[in-house]
C-alpha cells in the first residue's frame, strides 16, 4: 500500500526518471495505492480506452456531427504544431497518436470539448510512459520501434492521465476560460506584493497579465521553457495535486520575477516581445529549481494570508 501523501512530499523535489511513469499514475490516482489491486484497474482502464477509440474515432466522418468534423480537423492541424523544435513530436505517428487522445478527450468532456493547448498537455505524459518502452534521448526515439499493443498502452496511460488532471482545472477549459482569467488576476496580485517597482511598471506601460500570463495557465509553461527540463516542473506539478491551479500563480510569479530587473527598463512594445520570447533556451535544472525554490517560499509567506487575493 502507498502512502500517497508522503509519495507527494518526495516527488515535489522531483522524480528518479526510472520510477517517474509509476510515481505520475499514483499521483494522479490512475493507478490504486493498493499494489495487489494495481494490474487489475489498469488493464480495465487500458480496455476502456481501446473501446472509445473504436467508437468515437475509428469511424467514418458521415457518422460525425459537423461540430465533430470541425473539432477533429482543429486537432489535426494542432498536432503538428506540438512541442515543434522537438523532432520526436514530428513523426507522423506521434501525431496519430496524439491526433486520437485528445480527440476521445474531447468527445468524453462536451463540456470543455477540444481546446487549443491541450495538445501541449499530452507530451509530458507521452514522453514519460514512452520511456518505459524506448531507451536512450527523446531525440532518438522512433514511435514504430513499438507494437500496436504497447502503443495503445501509453496511449490510454496518457488519456487517462490527462483526464485526471484536467479534472482539477475543468473551468480552465470551458468557455471564455474563466479558471485561467481567475488565476491571471491572482498573478497579478502575488506580483503586485511580492515586486511592487515592477508591478508598478508593467502598469505604466499599460501591459496587461492576460496578454502573456494566459498562454502560460494554458500551456503550464510548456512553450516557455526547453523540453527536457519539463518532466522535472511536472513532477511538482503532480505531487501539488488538488492544490495545483493555486501554486501555479506562484510558479508563475517566480518565473516572471526572474527577470524583474530586466523588466522595468523596457518599454510596452519591449516588455511584449520579450515575454513572448524569452530567454531560456539554455536554462538548465539549476534554474528551474531555482524558480520553484522561490515559489514555495512565497507560496508559503502569503498564502496563509489570502486577503490580497480576493476577487
Amino acid at each position: 500500500m502507498v502512502c500517497v501523501e508522503k509519495l507527494r512530499e518526495l516527488a515535489w523535489s522531483g522524480i528518479p526518471p526510472y520510477m517517474r511513469p509509476d510515481v505520475w499514475r499514483l499521483l494522479l490516482g490512475y493507478a490504486p495505492p493498493n499494489s495487489d489491486r494495481r494490474g487489475g484497474v489498469l488493464k480495465r482502464k487500458r480496455l476502456e480506452y481501446l473501446d472509445c477509440v473504436s467508437q468515437y474515432y475509428d469511424i467514418p466522418d458521415t457518422e460525425r456531427s459537423d461540430d465533430e468534423i470541425n473539432m477533429l480537423r482543429q486537432i489535426a492541424v494542432d498536432c503538428p504544431r506540438t512541442v515543434p523544435d522537438v523532432s520526436f513530436f514530428q513523426q507522423a505517428q506521434v501525431q496519430k497518436s496524439l491526433e486520437r487522445i485528445l480527440y476521445t478527450w474531447a468527445i468524453r468532456h462536451p463540456a470543455s470539448g477540444y481546446v487549443q493547448g491541450i495538445n501541449d498537455l499530452v507530451t509530458p505524459f507521452l514522453v514519460v510512459f514512452l520511456s518505459e518502452y524506448l531507451e536512450g534521448s527523446v531525440d532518438s526515439w522512433s514511435i514504430s520501434d513499438l507494437s500496436p499493443d504497447k502503443i495503445s498502452i501509453i496511449e490510454a496511460d496518457c488519456y487517462w492521465c490527462l483526464s485526471k488532471l484536467l479534472d482539477g482545472m475543468q473551468d480552465h477549459y470551458t468557455f471564455a476560460q474563466p479558471g485561467i482569467q481567475r488565476l491571471v488576476f491572482k498573478l497579478k496580485e502575488v506580483v503586485r506584493r511580492i515586486d511592487e517597482p515592477v508591478s508598478t511598471h508593467m502598469e505604466e506601460q499599460g501591459l496587461e497579465f492576460l496578454q502573456f500570463a494566459f498562454r502560460w495557465f494554458n500551456c503550464l509553461l510548456i512553450r516557455e521553457i526547453p523540453f527536457h527540463l519539463i518532466t522535472r516542473l511536472w513532477d511538482t506539478y503532480l505531487a501539488e495535486g488538488d492544490a495545483l491551479p493555486d501554486f501555479l500563480v506562484y510558479i508563475f510569479a517566480s518565473f516572471l520575477l526572474t527577470w524583474s530587473d530586466k523588466l522595468q527598463k523596457l518599454d510596452f512594445q519591449e516588455l511584449v516581445m520579450f515575454l513572448q520570447h524569452l530567454p531560456t533556451n539554455n536554462w538548465t535544472h539549476q534554474e528551474l529549481e531555482m524558480v520553484l525554490s522561490r515559489a514555495f517560499m512565497w507560496h508559503s509567506m502569503f498564502n496563509s494570508s489570502p486577503s490580497h487575493l480576493a476577487n
